[in-house]
Order: structure tokens, then C-alpha cells, then sequence
């Protein structure tokens, strides 16, 4: 896909050649100056009751008289905010589909949101309409004719412009990537894809990559990873990921990814309901990998290290066992009171091992709990946060995103109903509260640095009609990066 900026006023947007003309328009009419072709052509679809200005309605007009565009496409935003303007250019793309427009020219109108912002949705929005998922499926109908968008920005706006549309296109490849990674089903999206993933990553864009074997991971005494890895033929990978974007000495931010490529649930199995939903478990790791290409296309000043801890989790006759007891890489004993909860008993060792680097802040990214679905359904993201900074910085950065995330408490009376009575802990409490006492019990193993703790499991895939991975967050999380480079 091509992306650019179009030098154009908006009173001279009837004379751009492009296969659809997109006005995406705030509030509930044109503003004064405005181009008096569309307005004109606007006025009357409204007259004629084919289009008003609430947020959500669009329409096309083919061949419209004046205008040099073969296809313009009004879309109502209403009150303009910075989500309206994404949902209105989803419902503008929409009118594309199908059809061979393959150039089209978008102009916001009227909209309070500053044109980088706008640039980096229109950059999103645009991919995500022509995103389709084809490795096993070769008879998947084509992507559509669209392969070029232009923004439209005056010459005071062209920077700013550029710089929306470089990150838009960033953060659009990453969530492509966690996309198709987290789509393939387990039987090609196994912890050695995830590893050779990472590591083709880390060859096109100078990333240094280690990948641990189980022995190494033996060696370094991540009991816990390990228990979880016991029942499967897969073998596990210890991924390790270092973008270096600034001196030696600064300190790294650090990513952690759940990469449980399939979760049968283990001896405490799952349903077969929807089972097959549990190859999206990684989409932790998914998530994070994401972020690391597209922090690695920005180039930003800083230093990113990201780590997924990969394996399946499945029944067999050497799979760990309810009231099995575990030795962490910390020294902590666990006690495995429900095999089902094994998102936590890889991450833990993860957070262990990733206090040699010393980190400015530590974030782990995971499908963890049902309990945060039926929370928050699928519209924000739990987050934890060891300080009331870090809350603030991880939620300003999923709202700039419109990925958003909603805050959870960690008050120290949760800590209660991880007690036990044969280890220093149990893997799971009672089902009231259950994402807070798993993020409760992280919070155990991240006590040496900042930390914060993302629950993705409602937002990182949608199932039904719509089943498939978001990318979710992807978003999120590459402008949290960004917001931490110095």
C-alpha cells in the first residue's frame, strides 16, 4: 500500500484526480470557505434525504458534476472526536469494497484532532480494510483494487502529516504481523515459528535475537516455564529481542508476551467449545513482536527489549499434575492448583529473568483471564501498574492509539487468596477477583522494577462471524515505547 500527503486547500478539493474522493466531515455541516462544488453537491444529498450529518452515515456519489475525483464519498463523523473520525473513514472504506477504486484522496473536515493523529488512523483504518488472512485458506477472496491513499493537508500541516502517516504505517505492520501470527492455527504457529518470526525480524532490521532451547532454560531454573511445557512434543522457546536505539547505558524498556501457542488447558482440560479459539493464546506474544517491528521501522532514541516465553500447554502422561508443587527461576514455590492457569507460570520466570537488564520499566502483554472479559468485555484492555505514572502513561497511550485500556486495583488484600499451604503460593485463587489475583500473583515476581501488566484477554481476538486476531495491542503499546524514549 502507498501512502502519502496531497497538497490541497478546501476550496479547491473538486479538482483532485483520484479514484474516490473521501470527505470525512465533523459536526453537521460544511464550514464556511469550503469548496463550493461539494458543498453544493453535499447540500442537496441532504436535501434529497440520501445523506445527513450524523456520525456513522456515508454515501457515494459516481461521477459527480465538477468534480474531477470519479468516485466522492461523504462520510459524517458528528461530533468529531478523534474515534468518530476512524469510524467514519471505517464506513467511507466500506463504500470502496468490492469496487476497483484503487487511488483514493482522503480530506478531513472540521475536525478539533490535529492532522498527525488523523494521518496515523488513516493509515490503519485504510489497512485494516484491505487485510485478508490467506495462508491456509488460498481461496480467500481478494484484498480489493485499493493500493494508494493520499492525505490531503494544507503545506502548514505536511509535516505533521508525514510524521502521522510514518507511524501510522509502523504500527499498521506490526499489527499485520501479530495478526498473522496469532490467525495461524497451532500446528503452524508453534514456538518454532514464533522464534523464526523473531529472528527473520531481527535480520532485516539489526535487531539482536537469542533463542533458548529447553536445556538452557533448565539451566537458568525456570521450574515454572518448564512445568507447563512438560506435556507437549512441541519444544518450548525462550525468545530474546534487543532493539538498540540509544547509548549502552539507558536503560531499556521491556516488553513480556504470553506465547502459549495452543492451550488445551492441560489436565484440568478446557471445554471443546470454542477450544479451538485457545491457538489466539499467544496473542501476548504476538502482541509484543508486533510492537518490536514497528518500533524498529520508527527508528525512536531509545533501547527495547522484548521476551516471549513460548510453549503449548497440554494433557499427556508427563503433564503437570493439580497439587504439583514448582520451583520458580526466583526461588518461589508454587503450588499448581488448576493447570488451566499456566499464562502466569511461564511470565513469572519471564519477569525473573528479566531483571539482568536492569530495566527502566517492565510491561507484560497477556491473554491471562477469562475473569478480565467478562470485566470488560472487548472494548478496553485490563491494565495494572506498579505507580500511579506508569497507570497514567500506559492510559494515554492506549487512548492516542484508540486502543484503550482501563485500570484494576492491586490492593494487597488480594494477595489472600493466593495462599497455600504446601507452597509459597497456589497458582490461582478463588474465581471472584480471578484477574486481579493474577496479576496479584505477577506482581510477585516484578517487585525489582516498575511494572505493569496488560490483560488482553478481550481484546485480542473476537470470535463468532468475525473470528480472527485484532493485533490488539499493537497500538497500544508502540506509543507507549515512543512515549519513553528520552
Amino acid at each position: 500500500m502507498d501512502f502519502r500527503t496531497l497538497a490541497a486547500s478546501q476550496d479547491a478539493l473538486a479538482g483532485i484526480s483520484a479514484d474516490a474522493l473521501l470527505l470525512v466531515v465533523a459536526g453537521d455541516k460544511l464550514p464556511a470557505g469550503f469548496d463550493k462544488t461539494l458543498a453544493a453537491l453535499a447540500a442537496d444529498a441532504v436535501k434529497l434525504g440520501d445523506f445527513d450529518f450524523k456520525g456513522g452515515r456515508a454515501l457515494t456519489l459516481h461521477r459527480p458534476a465538477g468534480v474531477k475525483a470519479t468516485r466522492l464519498v461523504l462520510a459524517a463523523a458528528g461530533k468529531g472526536s478523534l474515534k468518530a473520525a476512524r469510524a467514519a473513514l471505517n464506513a467511507a472504506l466500506g463504500q470502496l469494497k468490492g469496487r476497483g477504486a484503487a487511488h483514493a484522496a482522503v480530506a478531513f473536515v472540521g475536525f478539533d484532532a490535529g492532522i498527525e493523529a488523523l494521518a496515523e488512523q488513516a493509515v490503519q483504518a485504510t489497512a485494516e480494510s484491505v487485510y485478508v488472512y490467506r495462508h491456509t485458506k488460498p481461496s480467500a477472496p481478494a484484498a480489493g483494487a485499493l493500493s494508494k491513499l493520499s492525505l490531503v493537508a494544507s503545506k502548514d500541516e505536511a509535516k505533521a502529516a508525514k510524521a502521522g502517516l510514518a507511524r501510522g504505517e509502523a504500527i499498521s505492520a506490526g499489527i499485520e504481523l501479530a495478526r498473522e501470527c496469532a490467525n495461524r492455527p497451532g500446528n503452524c504457529a508453534t514456538p518454532t515459528f514464533l522464534a523464526e518470526q523473531v529472528k527473520a525480524l531481527g535480520k532485516d532490521h539489526g535487531i539482536k535475537v537469542e533463542v533458548l532451547d529447553q536445556k538452557a532454560v533448565e539451566k537458568l531454573g525456570m521450574g515454572s516455564f518448564l512445568a507447563v511445557a512438560k506435556g507437549s512434543d512441541e519444544p518450548l522457546r525462550f525468545i530474546v529481542a534487543r532493539y538498540e536505539g540509544a547509548a549502552k547505558a539507558v536503560a531499556p524498556v521491556v516488553l513480556v508476551g504470553k506465547g502459549i501457542t495452543f492451550d488445551s488447558g492441560g489436565i484440568s482440560l478446557k471445554p471443546g467449545a470454542e477450544m479451538d479459539e485457545m491457538k489466539f493464546d499467544m496473542g501476548g506474544a504476538a502482541s509484543v513482536l508486533g510492537t518490536l517491528r514497528a518500533v524498529a521501522e520508527l527508528k525512536p532514541k531509545l533501547n527495547l527489549v522484548v521476551v516471549i516465553a513460548a510453549c503449548e500447554n497440554m494433557p499427556s502422561g508427563r503433564a503437570v499434575k493439580p497439587g504439583d508443587v514448582v520451583t520458580s527461576m526466583s526461588g518461589q514455590t508454587i503450588e499448581i492448583l488448576n493447570t488451566d492457569a499456566e499464562g502466569r507460570l511461564i511470565l513469572c520466570d519471564a519477569l525473573t529473568y528479566v531483571e539482568r537488564f536492569k530495566p527502566a520499566v517492565v510491561v507484560d502483554v497477556a491473554t491471562l483471564t477469562g475473569a478480565c472479559v467478562i470485566a470488560l468485555g472487548g472494548v478496553r484492555s485490563g491494565m495494572y501498574a506498579s505507580d500511579d505514572e506508569l497507570a497514567a502513561a500506559l492510559s494515554a497511550a492506549g487512548d492516542a492509539a484508540l486502543d484503550p485500556c482501563w485500570r484494576l486495583p492491586l490492593d494487597e488484600d488480594y494477595d489472600e487468596g493466593l495462599k497455600s499451604n504446601f507452597a509459597d503460593m497456589a497458582n490461582v485463587g478463588s474465581r471472584a477477583g480471578g484477574s486481579i489475583t493474577a496479576a496479584k500473583f505477577l506482581q510477585r515476581y516484578a517487585s525489582k522494577y516498575r511494572w505493569g501488566h496488560l490483560d488482553i484477554a478481550g481484546t485480542a481476538w473476537k470470535g463468532g462471524a468475525a473470528k480472527g486476531a485484532t493485533g490488539r495491542p499493537v497500538g497500544l503499546l508502540t506509543h507507549f515505547v515512543l512515549s519513553q524514549a528520552k
